[in-house]
């Protein structure tokens, strides 16, 4: 297991990577990762050049943090708004160790028109299926939007939220970005093919294949 520290700074680094990398914009995304019992998530609206380890709140994944919030949390600040999603992720999923949340301009623009991505390129594999699916609307930080993103999750590394930004989750956090980076690319081609035309869809059959090929490619840790 990592030492608690490495993973605090491991967070604080990944933040700022988002936003240097045209991923995220300001404060908007947020990055958690699971500790033994525990998660370890970015801050509330703390802008991420001014982020440090010591700021990263922590809650356990054992117990409810809705029961009594303020007891839960441990840390100087509050944890992201959308600590709730990311809780549900890690602890419903086991095999989950690291949780992205981001506004990436092409993933935001498909979820403000709600469309899922389809197969329109093999790569909607490295997402677990053949399709990535958009969640329905619900406000930042709500019970009901964490409960819309598990079931877009489902049996999925990613999905989009309706009018909102995307998640991506991963055995680690290095395959947590991965994806955060491949899920925007592939949005903004199938983005970029609906202005020429009615992209082609790949068959169930051949996103299958795919599949079966991705058992050991590229950041597929897992």
């Amino acid at each position: 297991m990592s030492d608690e520290n490495d993973l605090r700074q491991a967070i604080v680094d990944a933040c700022n990577v988002l936003n240097s990398s045209g991923i995220n914009q300001g404060t908007a995304g947020n990055i958690s990762l699971r500790h033994g019992n525990q998660m370890l998530i970015s801050p509330s609206a703390t802008p991420y050049d001014q982020m440090t380890a010591e700021m990263i709140a922590a809650t356990d994944l054992d117990s409810d943090p809705t029961a009594t919030p303020i007891g839960h949390w441990q840390g100087p600040r509050k944890p992201s708004t959308e600590w709730r999603f990311h809780w549900q992720l890690l602890q419903q999923r086991p095999e989950i160790s690291a949780v992205v949340h981001a506004h990436p301009p092409f993933c935001t623009s498909l979820a403000i028109l709600r469309k899922d991505i389809p197969a329109c390129h093999y790569m909607v594999a490295a997402f677990g299926g053949n399709d990535v699916k958009c969640a329905g609307y619900a406000t930042f930080g709500s019970q009901q939007l964490a409960d819309l993103a598990l079931t877009a999750m489902a049996g999925r590394h990613a999905c989009l939220l309706a009018n909102h930004g995307m998640i991506t989750v991963g055995t680690s956090l290095d395959q947590a970005m991965w994806r955060a980076v491949e899920l925007e690319a592939l949005a903004r081609q199938y983005h970029q093919a609906l202005q020429i035309g009615e992209p082609v869809i790949l068959s169930t059959g051949e996103i299958d294949e795919t599949l079966a090929l991705f058992a050991g490619y590229g950041r597929n840790d897992d």
